[in-house]
């Protein structure tokens, strides 16, 4: 067969722009009520945390007539904080099958289904005189933030054209940034973060998930999608020509062709078939080791220890809550740069640099602690290891991170590559805000030997395993990755991947 191009009557500047901008507009849609949402959820449940506490003693006492222990009050309290966890792991466990059954952009508006019921039980908890309800939402909420983590920049990566693929995915980080700075300024006690305000505060995600209810329907699909999965050619060549134009439609629907071809009669993978793969062994130990150093590395940690450091500091309780803003406008700022960055350094750069980095600024973090109260000026070096900590993160990890399963796996293996990405990212969450005060107990200044010996660690394996996949086609990334999954059968097995794109490309030549 033939692929018509649409006819295009505009001059071809204005058609670029024009293309550009739907592609833009697209990426906010879904980004608005996906990541957006994790940095978000993350940042607004840290103002109410005394209102809350003091409700669940209330509550309790109404019920029972007695007052809880302070250990008992907190331990509540960290279930509810650390709930939204263990739902983003349900969500990253459920991402895989909704990507491949609803496809990619009707996933992310079945999810806001978790978000709005989250929602009406957090608005209504205290009239209902029930903490039970926030647990529940916070459970929900998580689950909501666990598959837009998954899906998101699986739906940018497959949407974006490869010399902006890297850039798209990217701002998946962006978002999530916004969010947290976005949650800490809502958060703000003249505005939603006071004792009278904090059940609408945990309900005000609803509002970025009805904008991408509204928004997300009006965008395309993705187009590798559309053909590969579903087979439905006319509408892969509509959301192509509503993303591009017609300049690059032809070479791009090829190269989707010949990626369909290939998979011609292999079902989606499941996680665990993953892990007997001989082809995709390097590939899947890439985003495992990556996806776990994004979370045991230290920046949530080091979140937590800033309202300690800004103590320390000398500035009051009630101006810490704007300092605070400091930290996510840190990482936003990183994200943005790095977004910018990204096509011109490549991932690979990227994520060492950020890692080493973060590795120089743990050593200093720890010294500055341990010289805390030797001269005035030691607590100001502390909060500047604070943002520059967060700064190195955001350049490279917390963006490019995202990128990489989407650039290493190929359609079949995506989602399911996705899951397990997703699972790690978020059991490691659960696993280092759990640790996190026993190792302050334990280690003191030195709390944070642990994660500067994952930053060196992970530089050390990208430097090693990892292939630059910046501007490179699947089946170039594939057989570099051959190499060391078929090391000393190179003759055999070397190249399998570009093998079965080249018969894709035959059996496609001889359809036509």
């Amino acid at each position: 067969m033939t692929l018509k191009s649409p006819v295009c009557n505009m001059p071809d500047d204005q058609e670029k722009k024009g293309h550009t901008r739907i592609l833009g507009l697209t990426v906010c849609s879904a980004a608005i009520g996906g990541t957006l949402q994790y940095g978000y959820n993350i940042a607004i449940i840290n103002t109410p945390t005394i209102y809350i506490q003091r409700f669940i003693n209330e509550t309790c006492r109404e019920r029972w007539g007695a007052e809880l222990e302070v250990y008992q009050v907190t331990l509540i309290w960290t279930f509810i904080v650390s709930i939204f966890s263990l739902g983003g792991l349900v969500g990253a466990l459920i991402a895989g099958p909704m990507a491949v059954r609803f496809g990619r952009k009707k996933s992310l508006l079945v999810n806001n289904v978790f978000l709005m019921l989250s929602s009406v039980l957090a608005v209504t908890s205290r009239a209902a005189r029930s903490f039970e309800m926030i647990i529940v939402a916070r459970l929900l909420v998580g689950i909501n933030a666990g598959v837009s983590m998954n899906i998101q920049p699986m739906y940018f990566g497959e949407s974006a054209p490869k010399h902006l693929r890297g850039a798209v995915a990217l701002s998946s980080a962006v978002f999530t940034a916004f969010g947290v700075v976005l949650g800490q300024v809502v958060g703000l006690r003249e505005i939603l973060g006071s004792e009278s305000c904090w059940p609408y505060l945990l309900a005000s995600n609803v509002v970025p998930g009805l904008i991408q209810l509204l928004t997300l329907p009006w965008f395309p699909e993705s187009p590798r999608y559309l053909l590969i999965d579903k087979g439905n050619k006319e509408a892969c060549i509509k959301a192509l020509t509503q993303l591009r134009g017609c300049d690059v439609l032809h070479s791009e629907m090829e190269e989707i062709l010949q990626e369909q071809a290939a998979a011609s009669g292999i079902r989606a993978k499941r996680p665990w078939e993953l892990f007997t793969d001989r082809s995709m062994r390097w590939q899947l130990l890439s985003i495992m080791v990556i996806s776990s150093a994004m979370q045991l590395c230290g920046n949530d940690a080091i979140y937590f220890y800033a309202t300690y450091i800004f103590q320390e500091a000398g500035i009051s309780l009630d101006k810490i809550q704007y300092v605070t803003i400091g930290t996510g406008s840190c990482e936003f700022t990183a994200s943005i740069l790095s977004n910018l960055l990204i096509e011109r350094l490549g991932r690979k750069m990227l994520l060492m640099g950020g890692y080493i980095l973060m590795a120089g600024w743990a050593v200093v973090f720890m010294v500055a602690l341990s010289l805390q109260h030797t001269a005035p000026w030691i607590p100001y070096l502390s909060m500047v290891c604070i943002f520059a900590y967060i700064l190195s993160f955001g350049m490279g990890p917390a963006g490019v991170t995202g990128v990489l399963p989407t650039e290493i796996f190929n359609q079949m293996a995506r989602p399911a590559a996705y899951m397990i990405a997703g699972s790690l990212m978020w059991i490691n969450l659960f696993f280092v805000g759990m640790v996190f005060p026993f190792l302050v107990s334990g280690f003191g200044q030195f709390c944070f030997i642990p994660f500067c010996a994952v930053c060196l660690l992970s530089s050390l394996f990208i430097g090693l395993v990892l292939p630059e996949t910046k501007g490179k086609t699947l089946p170039a990334i594939a057989s570099e990755y051959d190499k060391l999954n078929f090391r000393g059968q190179e003759k055999q097995c070397s190249g399998t991947a570009q093998t079965q794109y080249q018969l894709g490309k035959v059996l496609h030549s001889t359809a036509m």
